[in-house]
């Protein structure tokens, strides 16, 4: 009678573990695919802005968006193919006496990709003089979403915009994890007067409202001081604030295990203080910390966004979000240029997808689920 071969044990790490539950989260996994593009966008930036987000044209003020199209028929009938806009032509509305735009549908502007540019610095590092796509014509208008008040692109600023905001939300919640981490581990760890202290301090900054708290804040910032400095000042602004709810979630689980057995015995094997903190009880809820990392992105984002949009920010020349959004503040403006809102739909987006993903990843981290 044959026997049956023993099941070899199959051993898969925590990552693993996590991933084959992310999986199992259609809508999560969607989200990360969404955040990856968006991040994507922001790190080939320049490559992928077809004009200097700078770069302005009073000519096509408020010029409406061409839409790309990719096929088209001659004179014979016969169908071509590639990507091409439609010009404008300028008409006179009779009732508000102002020039308006119209697309010109006789008039094909070619689409091409891989264009030469003026150089520049992909960012900030390989220089390049490609673009993603343009026109070779170079007084010919290409504005996909539009133009502004002073005729600069808007979906070259758009994405130029995404890299400050979305580096923001990184380079804050990096900093709150920092912050977080240690000074909410060593108030669970010691417990006691420190962490009595700490728990006080984080009551008193949740207390205070947000937006007197930022008002006063940037109030602070000397106004003679370069584009870079005021961003990172805002980054270290949102960081200040967005540190107390990671340290109280870091406190609960320091409270929690400094009892268990293997702390114990970390304790009893000689280990130093901060030795049992970094290499023990920290990565036993590593995924926990990523988890609770990612569902606060979306609120420095949203953060930078609201400050920048009520001019207590960044300011030009830096393009974010916020800075856009604050051209569409006039209702006047929006009844006559409303793809100037793009920005903000691109802020929902990335929200929802960045609370989809962490809602996933932080299910995926949970020790308990299936």
């Amino acid at each position: 009678m044959a026997t049956r071969p023993k099941a070899r044990a199959v051993r898969e790490s925590q990552l693993g573990l996590m991933w084959r539950r992310f999986k199992r989260h259609k809508l999560a996994l969607v989200s990360l695919w969404i955040v990856t593009g968006f991040y994507l966008v922001a790190l080939l930036a320049e490559f992928i802005a077809p004009l200097d987000p700078s770069a302005y044209n009073p000519r096509y003020t408020y010029a409406p968006p061409q839409g790309i199209h990719f096929v088209s028929t001659d004179a014979d009938g016969r169908w071509n193919f590639g990507p091409y806009v439609y010009g404008y032509k300028t008409e006179i509305d009779p009732v508000a006496l102002r020039r308006t735009f119209v697309i010109d549908e006789e008039t094909k502007i070619p689409v091409q990709l891989f264009v030469e540019s003026k150089p520049y610095m992909l960012a900030g590092v390989i220089p390049m003089s490609v673009k993603l796509f343009g026109v070779t014509e170079p007084r010919a208008p290409l504005y996909v979403l539009g133009a502004d008040r002073l005729g600069r692109d808007l979906l070259s600023r758009l994405i130029h915009g995404t890299r400050i905001s979305l580096s923001i939300g990184l380079a804050g919640v990096t900093l709150s994890l920092f912050f977080g981490i240690i000074i909410g581990g060593f108030s669970g760890y010691y417990g006691g007067w420190f962490d009595s202290a700490v728990m006080r301090v984080i009551e008193f900054i949740r207390s205070m409202p947000t937006i007197p708290l930022w008002l006063g804040l940037a109030a602070a910032m000397p106004k003679d001081w370069s584009a870079l400095q005021t961003y990172f000042a805002i980054t270290l602004i949102l960081s200040l604030i967005g540190w107390t709810e990671l340290a109280r979630v870091v406190r609960g689980r320091f409270l929690s295990l400094r009892t268990e057995d293997f702390v114990t015995a970390a304790q009893l094997d000689g280990a130093s203080d901060w030795r049992i903190i970094t290499r023990h009880m920290v990565p036993s809820f590593m995924s926990h910390i990523i988890a609770a990392a990612t569902l606060a992105v979306p609120g420095m984002i949203l953060a930078e966004t609201a400050l920048s949009f009520l001019g207590l920010g960044l300011q030009a020349p830096i393009v974010s979000w916020g800075t856009l959004l604050q051209d569409a503040q006039n209702i006047r403006t929006l009844a006559t240029a409303p793809w100037l809102l793009v920005p903000g739909i691109c802020v929902v987006i990335v929200i929802l997808s960045l609370n989809f993903f962490g809602d996933g990843l932080r299910d995926a981290a949970d020790p308990h689920g299936r």
